[in-house]
């Protein structure tokens, strides 16, 4: 009878509902895999994709298991070696990158050895979350009365902590996943309670400056000046096919031209389970939803998408539940992050945002991005399993 009440306890501690969601993914992920790979042109096996992409997921639920077993305390005292261990690798990757993968992406992004290959920013981003909850609940604990004054600090301090991360990723040539971090930073910048005396014009400057790089990503004048500052020829030619798809479909703009014509050949409910007519290059990964776009048409997509937000409900009631000031800052770090790559993925594929080689979470073949998803998501159901409902009301314990 203890031993059955101790197990009820434990299963009682354990988000099913998220666990839920994820699974649903992984089966959509593994399913669109393996449509995929029976229409590439590639050399590899069907097979060899989806039990390739299996094993990650298999990795990914151990990693969940190891973070869930880590309280508040632990996470806090984790943060930092994280966070240094993960600047260590952003920045070793410039030196030891894989060379056939810089010339096939144009970017210094991975790691690889053998047949495995490493991407050191996607766990780099849980890293990255979790430091940014340490410094937010820290300040907030030495500034209990927010002040303008107080409130740049933080800034200042959260722009410290990034800053290294962007210096590497500007070096690596991806600014895909700087547009990620940056999301990740604006979240938990306006969760960290700053006044709207700073987020309002804060706001505003992004707006213009967005305003002003469109400005300057299209004209001759603009691109010379950015040329200067280092932007590459591939960043220029992923805007003219963003802006203009149709009228390069045989070179840098024929991914995103197959993209759209496979998601719009799936119409309202699709051609139908691996009934693919349309040849979009490596779609497993980054063009993922055009699989699925084409296999199940607008009706699959919007599925798709109520399992994200789904999801996404699932994270914030665990996070209300806990009533955790240092989780409440990991939860919103994880949830921009899987939104962002959720927003970016699927609006690069149908041409509504340039191509940037986000992948879709959970979904897109790859083990360094799902890694990283799976340890954001071991993150928040560490909330529920350690059942804390504290507000780090004696927070020197942490320090």
């Amino acid at each position: 009878m203890q031993r059955s009440a101790h197990v009820k306890e434990e299963n009682s501690r354990i988000d099913y509902g998220i666990i839920f969601c994820v699974l649903l993914l992984a089966l959509i992920g593994l399913a669109s895999i393996y449509v995929a790979a029976n229409h590439d042109k590639s050399s590899t096996s069907v097979m060899k994709a989806v039990i390739s992409q299996l094993m990650w997921y298999v990795i990914g639920t151990v990693a969940i298991i190891i973070v869930m077993q880590f309280d508040s305390e632990q996470l806090w005292k984790v943060a930092p070696i994280a966070y240094w261990l993960g600047i260590f690798l952003m920045f070793a990757i410039l030196v030891f990158y894989s060379r056939s993968y810089y010339v096939s992406t144009g970017a210094k992004s991975w790691f690889a050895v053998g047949p495995i290959t490493f991407q050191p920013s996607e766990v780099m981003k849980p890293a990255y979350i979790l430091m940014m909850g340490r410094v937010i609940t820290n300040h907030n604990t030495q500034y209990p009365n927010h002040t303008l004054e107080s409130d740049f600090a933080l800034i200042g301090k959260m722009i410290g902590w990034l800053l290294p991360i962007v210096i590497s990723l500007h070096f690596q040539n991806d600014f895909g996943t700087t547009l990620v971090f940056a999301a990740i930073f604006a979240g938990m910048l306006l969760v960290s309670g700053i006044s709207w005396r700073i987020i309002v014009p804060g706001v505003t400057a992004v707006a213009v400056i967005g305003g002003t790089a469109l400005a300057f990503v299209t004209t001759s004048w603009g691109r010379s000046i950015l040329e200067h500052l280092g932007f590459q020829a591939y960043q220029f030619a992923r805007v003219d096919t963003w802006l203009h798809p149709s009228q390069d479909t045989s070179n840098n703009g024929y991914q995103l031209w197959q993209s759209i014509k496979a998601v719009g050949s799936g119409g309202i409910v699709g051609t139908g389970f691996n009934n693919s007519n349309v040849y979009v290059p490596v779609r497993e990964s980054d063009m993922i939803f055009s699989v699925i776009g084409e296999n199940f048409g607008f009706v699959g997509g919007a599925l798709l998408v109520l399992l994200y937000l789904l999801l996404i409900y699932q994270m914030v009631r665990v996070t209300f539940d806990t009533k955790n000031e240092f989780y409440a800052y990991i939860s919103t770090g994880v949830i921009m992050m899987i939104l962002f790559h959720v927003f970016e993925n699927i609006g690069m594929n149908i041409g509504l945002l340039p191509l940037t080689g986000i992948p879709l979470p959970f979904i897109s073949a790859g083990g360094s991005s799902l890694i990283g998803n799976m340890l954001g998501i071991g993150m928040i159901m560490s909330m529920r399993f350690h059942q804390r409902s504290y507000m780090f009301s004696n927070k020197e314990q942490f320090r």
